[in-house]
């Protein structure tokens, strides 16, 4: 396996299998025209080409860094073409970059992380320890689902103290392995210890991944004594709580929890209207109000995947030279959709709606024709109509109705209100981000 194919590989662990089928699996990387300060890949048309450049390029960047430690421009060229020039800015040299710090992505800041309520609490103590680096909750242990804002905060933490000409070294568990055999089997291994043993602030990223790795384990856990007995700050992200990382040794557990343990919850939707609205101020992206509803109550909770989705609708108007309007990012996202449709039952729906309106759910599949039953039967049924991949027959089927006149009649109904009433569609939203928070906890 080439560089070209390890880096696709690890951006492969990063995003949705349809995204990566769709578009990623088309890349060809060319070995013959890259070199360490410069990159090429094949995309099968323009399309592809375009969007994975104006989405991925600095991403893919950043993984051949981790796997070189130099960072390249990257090109999308579209099939065989002649060897394009090198841009002004791809240096030919081997500069080191002056900067104390390892793969860390400037954007990545305090100031361009959304805060809301499933966050807050780790987006708090995070600055603290940025402002009072191995005085207050070392070591601070951040976990969280995938695509929350763990390594945001990871690196937020990162940049503010390069802006302070602090050593920071950042990196994730598998470059910290990877690194780590590299000099063991050289033996190096001064080197390995002087890199990770002399900085200021050591973050790692992806900590799970240390499980039942005795040999790393061991030396992780001296290296985390030299630093902390130094009064050095240890930052750690991870997608479960340490004692729910098998096959972790004890005296690493203990470490891990002696500190802040911080965790970042799925986002609420005002949340996620919150973070596409600054993801479009950014990026100078227009998306009205109805649309950014849609796609913060129908994408689930991972917040790269919802920004991936706002580039993606973003390069298709381009490409295409249409308006982004509802119409058309519904058409654009379909597949995406549709998947997300298919992890979703209507035992989880009616389950969800029986919660929030406080009614049993039995009685939402009753024949009780008392007025909060109905509204709630109805709201169910609209939401398994529109979540799920299930025919109106079945939806009939499900709650014993007579045929699928009985869902017509109760999607009409509901479709009539929510004309009339704005906070109802409000109610709406809100539900069906729950439902699908709560479906994609479930397969985490």
């Amino acid at each position: 396996m080439n560089i070209g194919q390890k880096v696709l590989f690890e951006l492969k662990k990063e995003i949705s299998q349809t995204e990566y089928d769709r578009y990623i699996n088309k890349l060809v990387y060319d070995t013959k025209r890259s070199r360490s300060n410069l990159v090429y890949f094949n995309a099968p048309n323009m399309l592809v080409a375009k969007w994975i450049k104006t989405k991925y390029s600095q991403k893919l960047a950043h993984l051949f860094e981790l796997q070189n430690e130099m960072k390249p421009e990257i090109e999308i060229l579209v099939g065989k073409q002649k060897k394009a020039a090198v841009p002004a800015t791809a240096k030919t040299s081997t500069d080191k970059n002056p900067s104390k710090s390892t793969y860390l992505n400037p954007s990545l800041t305090f100031d361009s992380f959304i805060v809301g309520d499933s966050n807050q609490f780790a987006y708090t103590t995070a600055k603290s320890v940025a402002e009072k680096p191995g005085q207050l909750y070392n070591p601070l242990f951040i976990y969280g689902g995938v695509g929350l804002g763990k390594t945001h905060l990871l690196q937020a933490i990162g940049n503010y103290h390069i802006d302070l000409g602090k050593t920071v070294i950042y990196t994730t568990l598998e470059q910290f392995m990877n690194t780590f055999t590299s000099h063991l089997r050289s033996q190096t291994m001064d080197r390995f210890r002087d890199k990770f043993r002399e900085c200021d602030l050591l973050l790692i990223d992806d900590i799970q991944f240390l499980s039942r790795k005795e040999q790393t384990q061991e030396e992780f856990f001296h290296t985390f004594n030299e630093l902390y007995n130094a009064n050095k700050q240890i930052v750690i992200t991870s997608d479960r709580q340490p004692n729910k990382i098998s096959g972790l040794v004890d005296r690493l557990r203990s470490r891990f929890e002696m500190g802040l343990m911080a965790d970042i919850q799925p986002p609420g939707l005002e949340t996620k209207i919150a973070i596409i609205q600054k993801k479009c101020e950014l990026d100078g992206i227009q998306l009205d109000h109805e649309i950014i509803n849609f796609i913060a109550s129908h994408m689930g909770d991972n917040i790269r995947e919802i920004e991936g989705t706002i580039i993606k609708l973003n390069a298709m108007s381009s490409m295409l030279n249409q308006e982004i309007t509802l119409d058309f990012a519904q058409n654009a996202i379909k597949d995406q959709l549709k998947e997300k449709k298919e992890n979703v039952s209507i035992d989880d729906i009616v389950k969800i709606v029986s919660r929030e309106l406080n009614i049993k759910p039995s009685d939402i599949k009753s024949k009780k024709r008392t007025k909060n039953v109905v509204n709630a039967r109805r709201t169910a049924i609209y939401l398994a109509r529109n979540l799920t991949p299930n025919s109106m027959p079945q939806i009939a089927m499900y709650f014993g109705m007579k045929d699928h006149t009985a869902i017509s009649h109760a999607m009409k109904k509901i479709n009539e209100i929510i004309d009339s009433d704005e906070n109802f569609k409000v109610l709406l939203d809100e539900l069906s981000n729950k439902i699908h928070t709560d479906t994609q906890s479930l397969e985490n």
